[in-house]
């Protein structure tokens, strides 16, 4: 598989990493023996990159990638962990913690839970407003020279905040939502991000299942998925999203290749510099998923892509409200 390097400062990684969030938390059950084979099945294929975050699953994540990397050579992966988020015991969202200190406790906890003695790219999965953008990746630099993290990451972060970082400590990468109906980066975060040599990996590539070419209009029947109060997953939005889905797949029919292959191959092909993550749950759509290292779309499939899609044209928005307005990235 091909590698990027994340930013001017970042680790090589493989061109597609594995997002194993769904595999513990917020897309309803999972199993827990297919999600290790899935794990095993990626790095196999190449996939260097696992991201996750100690509150997915309140740890139940950290634990389920030890056991998937049982038996291998852990410098053969690199993980990137998101810390800062609280929850409370019934799963609730409970604030945000990204101070130096609290920062030192995830971190210890994280190691115990994955058995490694470091991590490769540690991030604030939010922006704390309680605590300098400054101070917590400051924090982050002192482990690093302490040997306990390899490299500085940032997560749905501003253009604002993303340079007040920079200043403290070179920053590896940020993570943020990018897709072909999830496009907010390119006025100002991804140029700054250019310019200041920090890599992107991009999250939400499918819309959380939405233009994988895969999701109809019945909802998931057990557990609990957030993706339930997304506003893009309800009502005439989901009907019009899904409109826009039928209009990626003729395209892809044309092209010989699956609708999911040619959404994720429309983010890699925005730049070396960006990482797309699939947050595959199954061997087989992981196997699906990395066609699209194999796709090189045209700049005329290009073109006819950003026609049929053109920024704008999601309903609704990619979360709630209330939650985007804790967001920093979404602020002006």
């Amino acid at each position: 598989m091909e590698h990027r390097k994340l930013g001017t400062s970042g680790p090589d990684t493989s061109m597609i990493g594995l997002g194993c969030m769904g595999m513990s938390d917020l897309y309803g059950p999972a199993d827990r023996a297919e999600s290790i084979a899935t794990i095993h099945a990626a790095l196999d294929a190449g996939v260097t990159l696992l991201d996750t975050g100690d509150f997915y699953g309140m740890g139940h994540n950290e634990l389920l990638i030890r056991e998937a990397l049982e038996g291998r050579d852990r410098d053969k992966a690199l993980i990137s962990v998101k810390f800062g988020a609280l929850r409370g015991p019934a799963g609730d969202w409970i604030g945000y913690d990204s101070r130096p200190a609290a920062i030192k406790n995830f971190l210890t906890y994280t190691l115990r839970r994955l058995g490694v003695d470091h991590i490769d790219i540690y991030r604030p999965a939010r922006l704390d407003p309680a605590v300098p953008i400054e101070e917590t990746v400051g924090a982050i630099g002192d482990l690093i020279k302490a040997g306990y993290i390899r490299h500085v990451g940032l997560s749905e972060v501003g253009v604002e905040t993303i340079r007040r970082a920079a200043a403290v400590h070179p920053i590896a990468d940020l993570q943020i939502e990018y897709s072909l109906i999830s496009r907010g980066i390119e006025t100002a975060i991804l140029p700054a991000c250019r310019e200041l040599g920090i890599g992107i990996t991009a999250y939400g590539v499918l819309s959380r299942g939405l233009i994988s070419g895969h999701w109809t209009k019945e909802r998931p029947a057990a557990g609990r998925d957030f993706r339930l109060m997304s506003p893009r997953f309800q009502g005439e939005n989901l009907d019009a999203n899904l409109a826009l889905v039928e209009r990626l797949r003729a395209i892809a029919d044309r092209i010989g290749a699956a609708v999911a292959q040619v959404a994720i191959a429309w983010v890699a092909a925005q730049g070396k510099d960006i990482v797309p993550l699939v947050g595959a749950r199954r061997r087989d759509r992981l196997t699906e998923a990395l066609g699209a290292a194999e796709l090189t779309l045209s700049a005329d499939d290009l073109t006819e892509l950003d026609r049929a899609l053109p920024p704008g044209a999601a309903s609704g928005d990619r979360y709630t409200r209330e939650q985007l307005a804790h967001i920093d990235s979404e602020k002006a």
